[in-house]
């Protein structure tokens, strides 16, 4: 495997580098600190139970959901003379005690601890599951959280966090929940991701208050993009807002997982229903339409009050577990196609779960807010709460680019909003994050260069250099925080210098003539970039002086070769040649719906000619001063840009003229072509470049 900047990168480094930072974002760290918090003491047994019993939460599961929160004792042996649980033995034993049908020993385990010289006080829920099965990751074992933080001087509680998919994703919290209420968990199919719900539709995640109804959470919206403006910033649970997203099937040793002759009670049925999976995300021509949306399936609840939950589960100590060392199994992987100038491929993964008393947020759950707001809030109440650090944050909307209906056919493009969700990777520190309702949401980011890739079912994937300040505000990836992916039938790929260009670029942007720019990344010698197939492109390229160059770019529809610019030059030369070719492209445009006849019925020029010809006159004027540039020829060529520039204006009034003898599409696609052409001519009169 070779990386962008041509370094050679081994294929299993990469998996055990994931499954390293996997394996720690589960552990919980305490980034979100800036402050200390106060040290943490067991509460005694009594009040413990109490407080567990108290706020038990009410768990709603996927009507496709395999693995429910099971007790992980049965499945424990002996290892060098520590007890563990095998990945192999708890997958194979959950289905073999389940075959009548039946969850097998419904359990969730319960730790409670009260800060020191304060009287705030955190019960945490814990569940197990015998694997974990997503659209990022898979793994053996799966621990999922509940932190319900209690004034035990007040008796109210004072902040839920439900944990997410890692530290990268921020989890679902909310603060000040009604004391009277019974906590509810939502868990995502497969993930067991937990949200929350307090208001009063109880099977379903409500992002933000509609009329009467309350949101789940409370986390602060996303800052950095004005159209994400009002949403708070979770994972929430996407199956559950209208999107869709397309589970993967975990692989061993390149074999499907239920292949495997050590799980002869796992079968394709035991693992995510085939009616949300994939084979691999770059199997697919386009991203799929037919997933189908959330449905609730069982209810668990405690059993002192399980009322009319389908199943009772049993609440017990964690206390009882921490004989356990290690939740262990072999590394699983699946395809995550990441591009760069040789379109290489990386697998993602986690090999296995660490121990939940092996964490830090296990004695202090404080380590687990996520959101600073609500660190904020109980650290104003609570001398035990440090207060909230900076956390730099990467942002961005996924969006879908596709053809404009008011452009020319196969000319224009504008974007959507996606049904899909879909990956990010920040490869620097690799850990792949889904989106939420077609948002990618990456915290804790180092400051520095990092390489963004996203990716999703039936879709090109997409890569871009982004710099992360170390200043905790939000840095918006692509571009104004927009990243439009193409479906895989419609995109060609661009690829832009290389070894054999002259131009040390350190820049390449790409604007469609309706859609307008649609990708914008600092690059290291050549750069490489999906299109959509149906949209007409100018590539804008910069070298290391911050000189500027222009290419037009018209994609072929349906074509598999990709389009290159080999050896990309910048300044005015480049610029006035792109100039001249933008202008005769939409001269040849206007003359194929010219009328016939020069003139019209008094014998005046007709409009539509009479713009064909001006356009004619700039593409002449501009390959002139592209010839005297490259020639060397300064002056000369700044008279010839002269005349561009006066010309170009004759092409605005001609235009006027004949737009009621022309197309609409074509009309507007000329208006913004001259836009186009008109900036070009003004940044090759400005460059320093010849």
């Amino acid at each position: 495997m070779t990386d962008a900047d041509g370094s050679n990168v081994d294929r299993r480094t990469v998996l055990g580098a994931l499954a390293g930072v996997g394996g720690a974002a589960l552990a919980g760290c305490s980034a979100f600190e800036r402050e200390s918090d106060a040290e943490t003491e067991q509460l005694d047994d009594d009040a413990a139970r109490e407080l567990a019993e108290r706020f038990a939460p009410t768990l709603y599961f996927d009507s496709r959901e395999p693995w429910f929160p099971t007790d992980p004792r049965p499945y424990e042996s002996e290892r060098d003379g520590d007890t563990v649980v095998d990945g192999f033995d708890a997958l194979e034993g959950y289905h073999a005690r389940a075959s009548d049908g039946e969850p097998p020993n419904p359990a969730v385990f319960y730790h409670a601890v009260a800060y020191e010289d304060s009287p705030l006080a955190a019960v945490q829920f814990w569940s197990y599951s015998a694997f974990d099965q997503f659209t990022t990751n898979f793994h053996w074992h799966d621990w999922e959280v509940l932190h319900v933080f209690v004034d035990t001087e007040t008796d109210e509680p004072q902040l839920y966090v439900a944990s997410s998919h890692s530290r990268k994703v921020p989890n679902n919290e909310f603060l000040d929940p009604d004391p009277d209420a019974v906590p509810r968990v939502l868990s995502e199919l497969g993930s067991h991701s937990s949200t929350l719900s307090v208001n009063d539709v109880p099977d379903r995640f409500q992002r933000v208050a509609v009329e009467d109804l309350l949101a789940d959470i409370t986390n602060t919206a996303i800052e950095g993009i004005e159209d994400l403006a009002e949403i708070p910033l979770a994972y929430g649970l996407p199956r559950d807002e209208g999107s869709r997203l397309p589970y993967v099937v975990p692989e061993y040793e390149g074999a499907p997982l239920y292949d495997h002759e050590d799980l002869p009670s796992v079968t394709r049925d035991s693992l995510i229903d085939a009616a949300v999976t994939v084979r691999s995300f770059d199997a697919l021509t386009s991203p799929p339409t037919d997933l189908p949306a959330r449905e609730t399936g069982l209810v668990f609840d405690h059993r002192e009050r399980a009322g009319d939950a389908d199943v009772a589960y049993d609440l017990v100590p964690t206390a009882d577990l921490e004989h356990i060392t290690e939740f262990s199994g072999p590394q699983l992987s699946f395809e995550f196609a990441v591009p760069d100038a040789v379109e290489d491929a990386v697998a993602g993964h986690i090999t296995a779960t660490g121990t939940p008393w092996s964490q830090p947020r296990y004695e202090n759950p404080a380590a687990d807010i996520s959101a600073p707001n609500h660190r904020e809030a109980l650290a104003d109440r609570y001398d035990a709460i440090g207060d909230p650090a900076p956390i730099n944050t990467v942002v961005s909307e996924i969006t879908a680019a596709v053809t404009a209906d008011d452009a020319p056919t196969d000319e224009g493009l504008t974007t959507t909003a996606t049904g899909v969700e879909s990956v990010v990777l920040l490869e620097s520190d690799p850990e792949a994050v889904p989106t939420f309702d077609g948002v990618a949401v990456v915290q804790d980011v180092p400051a520095g260069d990092h390489r963004l890739t996203a990716n999703g079912a039936g879709t090109a994937p997409h890569s871009e250099r982004v710099t992360v300040a170390d200043d905790g505000a939000t840095t918006a990836a692509g571009v104004d925080g927009e990243i439009p992916l193409v479906a895989r039938e419609r995109a060609t790929k661009l690829e832009v210098g290389g070894e054999e260009s002259d131009a040390s670029l350190s820049r390449v942007a790409l604007e469609d003539d309706f859609a307008g720019r649609l990708y914008e990344s600092a690059v290291e010698g050549g750069d490489a970039v999906y299109v959509h197939d149906g949209g007409a492109y100018t590539t804008e390229v910069r070298d290391a002086d911050d000189e500027i160059g222009a290419y037009r770019i018209n994609p072929d529809p349906g074509t598999e070769e990709p389009v290159r610019i080999d050896r990309p030059e910048t300044g005015t030369a480049s610029l006035a040649s792109f100039v001249a070719e933008i202008a005769a492209e939409t001269q040849a445009a206007v003359a194929a719906v010219e009328p016939e006849g020069d003139t019209d019925d008094n014998g005046s020029s007709n409009p539509v000619t009479g713009l064909e010809r001006a356009l004619a006159a700039v593409a002449d004027a501009a390959s002139r001063a592209a010839e005297r540039a490259r020639a060397g020829d300064r002056g000369n060529a700044d008279k010839q840009l002269e005349t561009v520039r006066d010309r170009l204006e004759r092409v605005g009034e001609r235009l006027a003229a004949a737009e009621e003898d022309m197309p609409a599409s074509l009309s507007r696609a000329t208006e913004k072509r001259l836009e186009q052409a008109d900036r070009r001519a003004e940044q090759a009169r400005a460059s320093e470049t010849l």
